[in-house]
């Protein structure tokens, strides 16, 4: 269970890095066609500067949100680990040989 929500988080943290891609990009296009004044033009960049300007004020949020799961995931996880001590042990240990059973087949 606690995997899932691993794999969740990460895939949460791969969508707002790309996201942040997205609109970098989008901003970059914006800026390249500045000059450009005709009455089409001048209306679509108005709109995606301000879909941009929410798209970042909810990227804040995801963000805001991975964060707080990401905290909670690491406490559940210490908590864990504090009452099965022996048992983190032994996965850290098993996971460490598979590990190092990989590498050493290089």
């Amino acid at each position: 269970m606690n995997t899932v929500n691993e794999t969740n988080l990460a895939s949460k943290e791969k969508l707002v890095a790309d996201l942040k891609l997205v609109i970098a990009d989008a901003e970059e296009l914006l800026a390249a066609t500045a000059h450009q004044t005709e009455g089409k033009v001048a209306e679509l960049r108005e709109r995606v500067a301000l879909n941009l300007k929410e798209a970042r004020y909810k990227l804040a949020d995801a963000e805001a949100a991975i964060r707080a799961k990401t905290r909670e995931v690491a406490r559940a996880t210490d908590d864990y680990v504090h009452e099965h001590p022996w048992k983190a042990i032994g996965a850290a240990a098993g996971v460490g040989l598979i590990v190092g059973l990989l590498i050493g087949r290089r």
